[in-house]
């Protein structure tokens, strides 16, 4: 008999432990993809490419004139710049980093909203000498 009683439990056994395995995967997949952050640049996010509705970085240059701080608040308003020139108005409320300037590098992390990007956080990890490989070349 090629299904005996014990070789079906086992193979039910096998079964059950591979289909296990791939749910567990499955749900480990799922739940990185909810906490990952893509970066984009401006033009990238005007020209559509970036999704919708969920957190995302946009990176380039703080445009020199550009940063406008509330006295009442902790709220600014600036402008981020790249390589080809497009602009996107970026708000954020809250501590800004002591290396955030006019001029200098800036990733924010947020959502593109109504055509304002509303972060929720900045970072400005690098030194102030700091320039992204496109920009560097294009300001030369």
């Amino acid at each position: 008999m090629l299904f005996n009683e014990n070789r079906i439990k086992r193979l039910f056994w096998v079964f059950l432990i591979v289909l296990s395995g791939g749910l567990i995967i499955f749900a480990a997949l799922k739940t990185f993809e909810k906490n990952l952050v893509f970066f984009y640049t401006p033009s990238q996010i005007l020209n559509g490419e970036a999704p919708k509705n969920r957190p995302i970085r946009i990176g380039g240059m703080v445009e020199p004139n550009s940063i406008n701080r509330d006295e009442h608040s902790l709220a600014v308003e600036f402008n981020v710049v790249d390589d080809k020139n497009s602009l996107i108005k970026v708000t954020y409320s809250g501590v800004v980093p002591d290396l955030f300037k006019e001029g200098k590098g800036v990733v924010a992390q947020g959502e593109y909203v109504d055509g304002i990007f509303q972060s929720t956080e900045i970072l400005a990890k690098h030194d102030e000498n700091y320039m992204p490989p496109d920009l560097s070349i294009a300001t030369k």
